[in-house]
């Protein structure tokens, strides 16, 4: 039997300044959503546009609202509700965690919406390219949570070269299911969104991509969910099945459908290129 591996004691604290504090997990989310900006600032450039750099740079206080609010409000419904109703207070202490990446979608797509209403953009248009850049984030997440030694997977068997002990996990081997994670909701989905975003046929018909991210999330999801341990206060559902797997049904249904009417709705023309570049304190552009 090969020696089972240790989980190494990192510090969850990245960071002290003073009675200030950096964590992993903070980090990870800073550094999604300013590489995962710098990206989209590339790619609302590209053929057919859909918005200028200067609203990629404008969408970064909208996101990170969307995200932190989302995720927050997203946990607090979908995995403990009735906790939070008799203790209401604890919804604000989010430096113990406790963030949900469904949730986190539903307050990001808000954020899309509101802002491409604002400033009369196409939705789908941008939401594809914002969908491009999501794994990024994702990936790094999963990492921090690894460092965390939190969302540990399911018991593994003893031969398994990468099978580990967590400090919280009990003394059996594990599943490093966070890394799973990493790997397939982040490398692996970033990975095949980047090369479709590069076919200009793929980019011109709003929502195939977004739809794409959906039904990737959700497959790479469910498929992690067989290695992942269920949180304690919920544990399986019926059928054996897990809230994580549960919430992925209706995702992976949009975006299959999404991919659908993408295909059957004509080619989008685009916002205008000649002219200057408009920023989101501008008056809007026509729309595409």
């Amino acid at each position: 039997m090969l020696p089972v591996l240790m989980f190494p004691q990192f510090d969850p604290v990245l960071v002290h300044f003073g009675p200030l504090s950096v964590r992993w997990y903070a980090l990870s989310y800073i550094l999604g959503i300013i590489l995962g900006i710098t990206l989209l600032r590339r790619l609302v450039l590209l053929a057919p546009r859909a918005a200028t750099t200067e609203q990629a740079d404008d969408f970064l206080t909208w996101v990170t609202l969307g995200v932190l609010l989302g995720g927050r409000l997203g946990y607090i419904l979908f995995y403990q509700p009735s906790y939070y109703l008799t203790h209401p207070l604890a919804m604000l202490e989010v430096w113990h965690g406790g963030m949900s990446f469904h949730g986190g979608a539903i307050g990001v797509v808000a954020a899309m919406w509101l802002f491409t209403w604002r400033y009369g953009l196409n939705f789908l248009a941008f939401a594809d390219r914002v969908t491009v850049a999501v794994p990024i984030g994702l990936g790094l997440g999963r990492v921090a949570n690894f460092i965390n030694g939190e969302l540990w997977g399911r018991e593994a068997p003893a031969n398994l070269p990468w099978a580990m002990i967590f400090p919280d996990g009990g003394p059996i081997p594990r599943h490093p299911s966070q890394l799973y994670e990493s790997l397939t909701e982040g490398l692996l989905l970033f990975t095949i969104l980047f090369i479709a975003s590069r076919q200009r046929s793929i980019r011109a018909r709003p929502g195939f991509l977004a739809g794409l991210f959906l039904a990737g999330y959700a497959c790479a999801r469910s498929f992690c969910e067989f290695f992942r341990e269920p949180d304690a206060f919920l544990g399986y559902l019926a059928g054996g099945i897990t809230m994580g797997q549960l919430l992925c049904i209706p995702m992976f249904a949009a975006g299959i459908a999404l991919m659908i009417y993408a295909r059957r709705h004509p080619p989008y023309a685009g916002q205008p290129v000649t002219g200057p570049q408009t920023s989101a304190n501008s008056p809007p552009p026509a729309k595409g």
